[in-house]
């Protein structure tokens, strides 16, 4: 039986709503990934779905007894204290009242009979709540996200604020887990290190990501959220990927006939007394259900327009940075690094949160002085800057005023151009092209600084962290206009399938002030990395290559037969999802158990059958489609 089921859900102010008849079911052992837009209301789908809101119309049935943990997008502003009693918190009241009970104690102002009444208090709540368990749970939990308990929140950054926000959703040791962009702003170490985490220890999980690498490593369904419809698909990211464009095909074709038939209709209706002949009345009656149904239908909303202004070609050369050194105190953040970036590179920056990546852009950049060695620029540099703070975005203005101050219009490729317009190519509408910025998402404001970026010529990029809260298709085509630019591109960045499409080399932080250049993106600097001297010895005693050194085993192409099985997969998992699907909608039926035993025993007992089956058809497709 499903965890949570959702039935006809409808939420939203105006026309047309933000969720309209949503239908979704968890199951228990699912890992769903929820996919969509930045601002098509995937947040609010999960404030439902966990009960921090409630729908206009619609039912949500969640099953007796299951405990839910989340972990939003935004650090709590309200959050003190250490470690320890972060996480204790995430037992509700009863952990919120073992935190007061602690710092009873350190409370050196508060008059003894205030501080015995309050105590005697809130060891009553703690007897009912079962609340002297949970300095267990906590040192549990905190052991095997390696936090020291000690440690003040306050002091953290911002990625490991993060993880101890993702100990507090465990500490309960949840049925069910709700992340909300869980990798932003982590580093990459920290997202491998979430990634196996979830895999090893969260049966259940529901969350919202943009991080291809992370979805593809732990989602086994993808449902997306697209014009207010939810649609789910079982299996990897990858099947995903081959089945949604199918769909938006599908969808298209679709919407071809039927915008045919329309215009033949309508050029029928113009030729007056013959349509209004009553052996036509039924005609016209299907006309205007056309009309209805095309007024009603919510197209798919366009792509960002990504386009850079043209700007004078640099030099050849357009940093060289010779015998570079820096450290702040007495921590090298680089030391002894020499380095040329030429025109057209495409050059990422790795390496942990708080190891000097900015200060590495800035040395480059010129914009802080080196304590050894120094940096030469080339000839003509017309650099945009991209910020992850979003400093040059001004929160008081609109998103017009950021964009043109006082002005209407702005000059693109030497075309006058109208703000509104240029916004609109970023997926802004009129009206929200009116708000005040500090009302906008992160997805939004991050769209807003490219906008602003790219008003101005530029044949140098460097970009701080320009990948955090963007949403696929805008993550997709910004990937795609770096791969065609002639401009110089430098970008720090966590995201690994970005990396890995993006950059020719990259610059990876390898410790103590050391900097390291490889060939390619995040998979080849993975490759190319000198082994543990440990594993290295062990490759050496099994007389077994390092794995970076081996080839590729050539792929067995497929016989008849299994070419055969391959083109009949499709149809075979269109209709076991089909029952799947059936089946999942009868057993969320309360009515249904009323039913007798048996039949409800065989119905589940097919559930998990077809479960089953759906998965192994799944992996059966992508080894043979890997073969093919």
């Amino acid at each position: 039986m499903a965890l949570i089921t959702l039935r006809d859900v409808y939420w939203g102010f105006g026309d047309p709503p933000l969720l309209e008849n949503i239908n979704f079911t968890l199951e228990k052992g699912e890992r769903v990934c929820l996919l969509g837009r930045n601002g098509v209301g995937k947040s609010t789908l999960l404030k439902l779905i966990t009960g921090r809101m409630l729908p206009d119309s619609g039912d949500i049935w969640r099953s007796q007894g299951i405990t839910l943990s989340r972990l939003t997008q935004d650090v709590p502003v309200d959050a003190d204290g250490t470690i320890f009693d972060i996480v204790a918190e995430g037992f509700g009241a009863t952990g919120r009242a073992f935190v007061d009970y602690h710092r009873l104690d350190r409370n050196t102002e508060l008059p003894e009979p205030d501080r015995l009444r309050k105590k005697d208090e809130l060891e009553r709540c703690l007897d009912a709540g079962d609340g002297w368990a949970i300095p267990q749970a906590v040192e549990n939990v905190l052991s095997r996200t390696g936090l020291d308990p000690s440690a003040a929140f306050s002091g953290l950054s911002a990625g490991m604020k993060r993880r101890t926000l993702f100990a507090r959703a465990l500490v309960q040791t949840p049925d069910i887990l709700v992340l909300d962009e869980p990798t932003n702003h982590l580093d990459i170490d920290t997202i491998l290190w979430m990634e196996s985490y979830v895999k090893r220890h969260v049966k259940t999980l529901l969350f919202v990501s943009h991080d291809r690498s992370f979805v593809s490593g732990i989602a086994n369904r993808i449902a997306t959220l697209d014009r207010g419809r939810l649609t789910s698909y079982a299996g990897s990211y990858a099947v995903y990927l081959k089945r949604r464009e199918a769909d938006l095909k599908s969808e298209a074709q679709q919407n071809g006939v039927f915008d045919k038939k329309l215009s033949e209709e309508e050029r029928w209706i113009r030729q007056g007394i013959k349509a209004r002949r009553t052996r036509n009345e039924g005609r016209v009656r299907a006309l205007i259900k056309m009309r209805e149904a095309y007024r009603a239908r919510r197209n798919k909303t366009g792509n960002v327009r990504l386009e850079l202004q043209a700007a004078e070609r640099s030099g050849k050369l357009v940093v060289h940075a010779r015998s570079l050194g820096f450290s702040y105190a007495d921590t090298p953040i680089v030391t002894d690094f020499n380095f040329y970036l030429m025109r057209g590179d495409k050059v990422g920056i790795i390496g942990p949160n708080g190891v000097g990546k900015t200060t590495l852009l800035n040395l480059l950049l010129k914009k802080i002085q080196p304590e050894t060695g120094d940096v030469r620029h080339g000839t003509h540099l017309e650099v945009a800057y991209f910020d992850q703070l979003r400093t040059q975005i001004d929160d008081r203005k609109t998103v017009a005023e950021n964009i043109a101050a006082d002005n209407d219009f702005i000059v693109f490729n030497g075309q006058r151009r109208h703000v509104i317009s240029h916004l609109k190519d970023f997926l802004f509408t009129p009206e929200r092209c009116r708000t005040p910025v500090h009302v906008l998402s992160g997805g939004e404001k991050n769209r807003l600084l490219l906008a602003k970026l790219f008003t101005r010529p530029a044949n140098v990029l460097v970009l701080d962290e320009p990948t955090n809260d963007l949403d696929l298709e805008t993550l997709e085509l910004l990937e795609e206009l770096f791969l065609n630019t002639m401009a110089t591109v430098l970008l720090v960045s966590h995201d690994r399938s970005f990396l890995n499409n993006v950059v020719t080399s990259s610059l990876v932080f390898e410790g103590d002030g050391k900097v390291v250049e490889y060939a390619g993106g995040y998979d080849d600097w993975i490759r190319q990395r000198p082994l543990p001297a440990e594993a290295e010895n062990t490759a050496e005693k099994k007389d077994i290559a390092p794995k970076q050194k081996r080839r590729p085993s050539t792929p067995k192409k497929l016989g008849f037969n299994e070419q055969r099985e391959l083109e009949a997969l499709p149809k075979r998992i269109e209709s076991l999802e089909k029952e799947h699907r059936e089946l999942s909608h009868t057993l969320s039926d309360p009515l249904f158990y009323k039913k007798g035993k048996q039949e409800i025993k065989q119905a589940k007992a097919r559930f998990d059958e077809l479960s089953a089956e759906i998965e192994n058809a799944y992996g059966r497709w992508e080894i043979l489609e890997a073969q093919w």
